[in-house]
């Protein structure tokens, strides 16, 4: 059974004045992964994210999310797509139930009883105001009002970042039972490698704007004859690290 694309960048290019944020940036990932997309600080992880949602337009190249171009049909894929930007956008003067209704508003497709339900087990009182919870908590709703949407992708950008290690379980834990429930794809940029490997089942490297490595985790480490992620992370950086140091300015 062939597994459908659901993300198709090809060759893409985008500049911030000299600098080249992804240059010439190819990859493709299959539908229902969970996708580790790591690399250094200014590799251009965000970059990459922004360009699938259409938040950036990129100079060259191709790109197809879920069959669609973000630039060219926006209104036909952003309801099909669930973004989490890294600063977790939220009303902190509102409650808990205004954001419902407010999410409620902005999204044809939203699910009510999904979002309640998830409110109810997080035992949030919905008179809370966002500014009153926890981080972990915020982070929480952040994620419940991009799943409630009901979209076919989840890009999430530095989710558990800021967050302690008993917060992170918690978001990682709620994270996979959302896609696993729902047949998600969804794409996790993180720092924290050690706790991708129990989480995702697809790797994506991205060094200076290029992807460098990338597959389904359980194969690489097989054909790397390594058995820890981290450790196959941390490789491939040193390589990319070093090939920089090595080339001439």
């Amino acid at each position: 059974m062939t597994i459908p694309i659901a993300i198709n960048v090809a060759h893409v290019e985008k500049r911030y004045g000299r600098v080249l944020a992804l240059d010439r940036c190819s990859v493709q990932i299959p539908a229902r992964r969970i996708v580790a997309l790591v690399g250094p600080n200014g590799a251009g992880k965000t970059t990459l994210l922004q360009v699938l949602f259409g938040l950036e337009k990129p100079d060259a190249g191709y790109v197809e999310v879920l069959g669609v171009s973000p630039m060219e049909r926006p209104r036909e894929l952003l309801p099909r797509v669930g973004f989490l930007a890294q600063d977790r956008p939220l009303y902190r003067g509102f409650t808990v139930a205004d954001t419902l209704k407010f999410g409620r508003s902005l999204n044809p497709s939203w699910d009510d009883d999904l979002a309640h339900q998830w409110v109810n087990r997080l035992e949030i009182p919905l008179s809370r105001r966002l500014g009153q919870l926890s981080g972990g908590q915020q982070a929480q709703i952040a994620l419940l009002m991009v799943v409630a949407k009901r979209p076919h992708l989840l890009l999430l950008d530095e989710p558990v970042a800021g967050l302690d290690p008993l917060a992170r379980q918690e978001f990682i834990g709620a994270l996979l039972e959302m896609v696993h429930a729902h047949e998600l794809t969804a794409v996790l940029s993180s720092h924290v490698v050690s706790e991708l490997q129990q989480t995702c089942d697809h790797l994506v490297i991205l060094s200076r704007g290029r992807v460098t490595l990338d597959g389904g985790i359980a194969d690489l480490l097989g054909v790397h004859r390594m058995v820890d992620l981290e450790q196959l992370v941390l490789e491939y950086m040193s390589r990319d690290r070093t090939a920089l140091r090595a080339t001439p300015n």
